[in-house]
């Protein structure tokens, strides 16, 4: 919460500084260049990567299909050392089928020939013996916990007494209702049957081996049942790691573990009842792949990490008088993806953090060069917004560079020299204008005073022939006035003549009065 305020109140001013940040031309050049290097370093590492990852995948499919080869060579090799040692005792025991005491020595020789045998079961038809209704001869080892090498080491060799189990019983329950006597009985033929779980099986999880016999005259007497135990099948398998956590597996066609690392799994649990107390469904899906007797390889999720597993059918190799029935069976190698793409992805962090930083690394080169190379212009900027407020004598200096900036500030400072000397001629022709200005107004001044002088005269002196007009224009009527007493006609006439261009001289003066009043009022309105 607190965070998220603080990106609210310092985001939107971290944007104007990035804004104004990029609006420089050094950044957005340095900006193309990194993008367009950065663009090709990527793309260039996208297919480099993406080949290095099919390199390894189809790397990790080869040695999957050899490790799986070799798994299965392995586990087929065990099936047969059972089988080959099973057939041995077999053959001898088919000859004194008649004498039960010696069935248990005959089991006991059976799990003493082959470290991977842990029980051996020689059980009868039922009443096959007069007065027996079943017979079992069975002997187990009391332990199987020697690791693998120890048990190789072992080998075949005698047992102290208290090391073995002797038991006619199995599992609670009568023989002739468990699948290992059943299913080669009803089949007449050597199988291997899955691991026995449940009422069909004691602590451990058995693999067993069936050899269904019959006695001299050609009849089912009974079933030769030799148990080798899944957790020490798994331990000798899994002493080969394909890779440093992988690990390999063999499923039942139901889904049993036959082998895997985890012992608890082999007892009781299959993959389906994984997925049902919670695990990622990509389990079931790759399980039902392998069991399906396809060969191939399938990402699953367990415990929150991506594994593959690589699986195909167990074969069985083909050996002269070997029963080859179809188990159904699938090897599987599993590898964690870091396994397989462990180092690939390492790789690939530490060249995109490589890449991230040279970018860094090449935008600060790229930035520092390009603000050098266009200081300039941000001169010429400079030069230009001084010249703009009426600076018109700024100095640009002499460009050092011959590329186009520096024809630039050549050609910026002869513009300047050039507006400086248009300047100062426009100021010299200012002046002078000013002072021819002066000269006009003075001039005009002086005009304006002598025709208001010329004015003032003109009616001064119409002023003073207005009056003496007048006078003559009074006498004259006074003249006139007395001729007509005296009848005087020509005195009369002359009165009135004068009496008339009196009257056009009081005219003509009295209209140049106006005009001199009427220019006056003019000039003075135009100042």
């Amino acid at each position: 919460m607190f965070f998220s305020s603080l990106i609210c109140i310092f985001a939107p001013d971290m944007l104007k500084r990035l804004r104004k940040y990029t609006k420089s031309l050094s950044v957005r050049l340095s900006l193309m260049l990194v993008g367009a290097i950065a663009m090709l370093l990527l793309v260039s590492l996208g297919v480099m990567f993406y080949s290095s990852r099919k390199a390894l995948k189809n790397e990790a499919l080869l040695n999957a299909e050899q490790t799986l080869e070799g798994t299965m060579q392995h586990i087929d090799n065990i099936f047969l050392s059972v089988e080959q040692a099973t057939g041995n005792v077999y053959f001898h025991m088919l000859e004194h089928l008649d004498q039960p005491e010696l069935m248990f020595d005959y089991s006991r020789r059976l799990v003493e020939s082959c470290p991977y045998i842990v029980g051996c079961a020689i059980v009868f038809v039922p009443d096959y013996y007069p007065g027996r209704e079943l017979f079992m001869a069975y002997v187990h080892r009391k332990d199987i916990d020697p690791v693998p090498e120890e048990r190789e080491q072992i080998g075949s060799g005698p047992l102290k007494d208290d090391e073995l189990i002797y038991s006619e019983s199995f599992a609670g329950r009568p023989y002739t209702e468990q699948i290992w006597y059943t299913l080669p009985m009803e089949k007449a033929e050597p199988i291997w049957t899955g691991p026995l779980k449940g009422n069909d099986a004691e602590d451990e999880a058995l693999t067993t081996f069936c050899l269904p016999f019959q006695d001299a005259q050609g009849r089912q007497a009974g079933v030769m049942a030799v148990d080798v135990s899944t957790e020490l099948l798994s331990q000798i398998v899994l002493s080969a790691k394909p890779s440093f956590n992988g690990y390999c597996t063999l499923l039942s066609h139901d889904g049993s573990y036959i082998i895997h690392p985890d012992t608890n799994k082999l007892n009781r649990e299959t993959v389906f009842t994984q997925i049902e107390k919670g695990a990622d469904p990509s389990l079931g899906e790759a399980a039902k792949e392998m069991i399906s007797g396809r060969k191939g390889y399938k990402q699953f999720k367990l415990r929150g990490k991506n594994y593959y597993v690589f699986y195909k059918p167990l074969q069985r190799s083909q050996v002269k008088g070997r029963a080859m029935e179809k188990l159904d069976w699938s090897v599987g190698v599993v590898y964690p993806e870091d396994d397989i793409f462990g180092d690939y992805n390492r790789l690939l962090y530490i060249a995109l953090a490589i890449a991230i930083v040279g970018i860094i690394l090449l935008f600060v080169l790229c930035r520092a060069i390009t603000h050098r190379q266009l200081m300039p212009l941000r001169m010429l900027t400079h030069s230009a917004q001084h010249i703009a407020e009426g600076n018109y004598n700024e100095q640009v200096p002499d460009s050092r560079q011959h590329d186009e900036i520096g024809l630039l500030q050549d050609n910026f400072q002869r513009m300047q020299q050039s507006l400086a000397v248009h300047v100062s001629e426009l100021e010299k022709l200012k002046a002078t204008l000013n002072e021819r200005g002066e000269v006009l107004r003075e001039a005009y001044r002086k005009t304006k005073e002598a025709d208001n002088m010329k004015m003032a005269f003109l009616h001064n002196m119409t002023d003073q022939m207005a009056t003496p007009t007048a006078i003559i224009a009074q006498d004259v009527a006074a003249l006139l006035d007395f001729s007509r007493e005296n009848n005087t006609e020509e005195t009369g006439r002359l009165a009135n003549d004068i009496k008339q261009q009196g009257k056009v001289i009081t005219e003509l003066l009295r209209h140049l009065l106006n005009a001199s009043e009427t220019e006056t009022e003019k000039e003075d309105a135009y100042v």
